[in-house]
């Protein structure tokens, strides 16, 4: 049988922006608390922090405000044991902010990001030394709804061919309502994510975008050119489409305390699981591994199970997975 296509080994480079986050605890509301907390919000940054707590060299490209928050983020990621070396710091324009607003198993969030330092990126971004060396360059369906000058970075970088880059790119959809201005967002989601080389999409997300009476099999159709295609059902399963096979692994049953981050964990779960040279059944079960961890926390990073742990889950038979793996109740 024909090898499934997977990256070559190396370092990753995540390019989009994150924010300062406000919250109160799980049980409060935003109207009511009294206290909340900070932390630190980005789709890319959620990557690149679980990629490096499983052993991938990467490096986070954005802009901050040259602020308290900004100096704040740029630390916390950097303490993940990611290269921030690559993070401007704009002397115009703030950090974006957002604030969380728990409700049960859902939770509401508020952007404050209008004219902030990373809306100012643009397709220079992709100039940056660190692409030559990259085996993969991640971006999500955040950063074109940020500003024009987001979306050309976002453009350029997915309709430059492979032969001239020596990196794969991962895209995912990330769909944010807020940020788009109504039916605006499924024409262009559709375009980029179908000239990814490895693209994630929720299976919600893609039926509120496109038809929502799509199935895993129908994304495929509808995103036929990305050499992986990854739909997450939810707490249910993930399926992998390439042009060699289909794969579809459970999710693991765990306790949900806030769904915000799971997608960004599976993501880099998935990327290591290639990365390390794991199959593609392995990479979806670092995939939901990974996931859990972000579940069980209230911001957008929590840490990982013990590596020893994470080596039994992965190394369990078929059916012993099957056991452990019948979706978050």
């Amino acid at each position: 049988m024909t090898s499934v296509w997977k990256p070559a080994a190396g370092p990753v480079v995540c390019i989009g922006e994150t924010m300062a986050a406000l919250a109160p605890a799980p049980s409060q509301s935003l109207e009511t608390a009294e206290d909340l907390r900070v932390s630190v919000a980005g789709a890319e940054s959620n990557v690149a922090m679980y990629l490096a707590d499983l052993g991938i060299p990467v490096s986070w490209l954005s802009a901050l405000g040259d602020d308290a928050l900004g100096r704040r983020v740029r630390t916390a990621v950097g303490a993940g044991g990611v290269d921030v070396s690559g993070v401007r710091f704009d002397q115009d324009r703030p950090t974006g902010l957002l604030v969380k607003d728990p409700a049960g198993t859902r939770t509401r969030v508020h952007y404050y990001r209008g004219n902030s330092a990373a809306s100012a990126l643009g397709p220079d971004v992709l100039d940056d030394d660190r692409l030559r060396s990259a085996s993969v360059v991640h971006l999500t369906g955040v950063t074109p709804a940020l500003s024009p000058s987001c979306r050309s970075l976002v453009v350029q970088a997915l309709t430059t061919p492979p032969g001239e880059r020596p990196y794969a790119i991962s895209f995912d959809v990330n769909h944010r309502p807020a940020l788009w201005p109504p039916g605006t967002a499924a024409p262009v989601l559709r375009d980029l994510a179908d000239r990814a080389d490895i693209t994630f999409v929720g299976l919600d997300e893609a039926q509120e975008l496109w038809d929502p009476g799509l199935e895993p099999a129908d994304v495929r159709e509808l995103l036929p050119h990305p050499r992986l295609l990854v739909v997450k059902d939810g707490g249910i399963a993930a399926t992998a489409f390439s042009d060699e096979g289909t794969w579809t692994v459970p999710a693991l049953r765990t306790d949900v305390v806030e769904p915000v981050g799971a997608g960004d964990a599976f993501a880099a779960g998935f990327l290591a699981g290639l990365l390390s040279g794991g199959d593609m059944r392995s990479a979806l079960r670092l995939g939901h591994i990974t996931a859990t961890s972000a579940l069980k926390v209230t911001g957008d990073h929590g840490p990982l199970p013990h590596r020893a742990r994470i080596k039994r889950l992965l190394d369990l038979p078929a059916h012993e997975w099957a056991a452990e793996g019948c979706g978050r109740p």
